[in-house]
C-alpha cells in the first residue's frame, strides 16, 4: 500500500467512512499495482511459424540462426526458402507467402521495395566479397582472374541477373577482362556444387562459400574482388503472417549474436 494510499484511508477513517468504502479503495491500491507489474512484464510470448525468403550464401548462417531463434522462444518455427536473391524477389512479388527478405544485394532487395512489398526501410546487414573456387589442389594453377581466362579452363559463374553474377562481371569489366563460362548457374550454391563434383575448374563465387565448402575446394582471392562486394539487405515484408515473430528474428540478424555467427562465417560487417 503506498504512503498516499495510507494517508487517504487515515483520513477516512477519521471523517467515519465505512469498511466498504475503505475496502474498496484498498481494492483499487491493489489493482493498479498489479496493472503496473503486467504492463512492465516485458514483451508476449512469440509463437508460430516465421517464414524467411534468403539468399543462398546465406543458407548456412542463417539455418544457425533459426536453431538459435528456435532455443530461445519455444513454440516458434524458423522455416527458409534459400535460392538465388531476384528469384526469391519475383517470388515474392508474385504473392508467395515469407515474412522476411533476405537479399545479397540492394538491386534485388529493390525489386520488391519497388512493388511496395517491404514494410519500412531494409537494412544492410552484411558485405560479402568474391573468391575464385578451384577443385582441391588447383591443379589449373589458378591465381588470378585473368587466369579463369585461359583456354581449356572451365570455368563457372552465377547468372548475371543474380547478385554473385553480377558481382563477378563487374569484376572482369573493372579488369577489362572477357570470360566465357561453360555455363551459368542460378544460384552461388549451384556454381560452387559444379566445382565440388569436379564437373568446372573454377567458378567465381562468395568468400563465405568457399570457407563452407571446407576442403572440396580450394580458395584463391583476387584483388578485382574488393571493387564488386555486395551488401546485404534484409527487411520485414508487408504481408507477413507472423511480422512479431519475424521482427524478432531481424534483429536476432542484426545483435551482437547474429553477427559474430555471420562473421564467423565469413561475412564482412556492413
Amino acid at each position: 500500500m503506498t504512503r498516499s494510499v495510507r494517508r487517504i484511508r487515515r483520513m477516512l477513517q477519521l471523517a467515519g467512512v465505512g469498511a466498504a468504502a475503505l475496502t474498496a479503495l484498498s481494492a483499487c491500491s491493489s489493482s493498479d499495482a498489479s496493472s503496473t507489474t503486467k504492463s512492465g512484464s516485458g514483451s508476449p510470448k512469440l509463437s508460430g511459424t516465421v517464414t524467411v525468403f534468403a539468399a543462398a550464401s546465406l543458407k548456412e548462417s542463417f539455418t544457425t540462426l533459426g536453431k538459435e531463434f528456435e532455443r530461445q522462444h519455444p513454440g516458434t518455427k524458423v522455416g527458409f526458402n534459400f535460392g538465388g536473391s531476384d528469384t526469391l524477389a519475383a517470388n515474392i512479388t508474385s504473392g508467395a507467402p515469407a515474412d522476411v527478405f533476405a537479399a545479397a544485394s540492394p538491386k534485388t532487395m529493390a525489386i520488391v521495395t519497388d512493388k511496395k512489398d517491404a514494410a519500412g526501410t531494409p537494412a544492410a546487414f552484411v558485405r560479402n566479397q568474391l573468391e575464385i573456387a578451384t577443385l582441391p589442389g588447383n591443379p589449373g594453377k589458378v591465381s588470378s582472374l585473368k587466369d579463369l581466362t585461359e583456354s581449356g579452363l572451365k570455368v563457372v559463374l552465377c547468372d548475371k541477373t543474380v547478385p554473385c553474377g553480377a558481382a563477378a562481371q563487374k569484376a572482369l569489366d573493372a579488369s577489362g577482362l572477357k570470360l566465357t563460362p561453360v555455363s551459368y548457374e542460378q544460384d552461388v550454391k549451384g556454381a560452387l556444387t559444379k566445382v565440388e563434383l569436379k564437373e568446372a575448374d573454377a567458378a567465381v563465387v562468395y568468400k563465405t562459400d568457399v570457407k563452407a565448402a571446407g576442403d572440396k575446394v580450394e580458395g584463391v582471392e583476387f584483388p578485382e574482388s574488393a571493387k564488386a562486394i555486395n551488401d546485404y539487405p534484409i527487411a520485414l515484408l508487408k504481408s507477413a503472417r507472423n511480422a512479431e515473430a519475424a521482427q524478432a528474428f531481424i534483429a536476432l540478424v542484426r545483435s551482437a549474436e547474429g553477427q559474430k555467427v555471420l562473421s564467423g562465417a565469413g561475412f564482412l560487417k556492413p
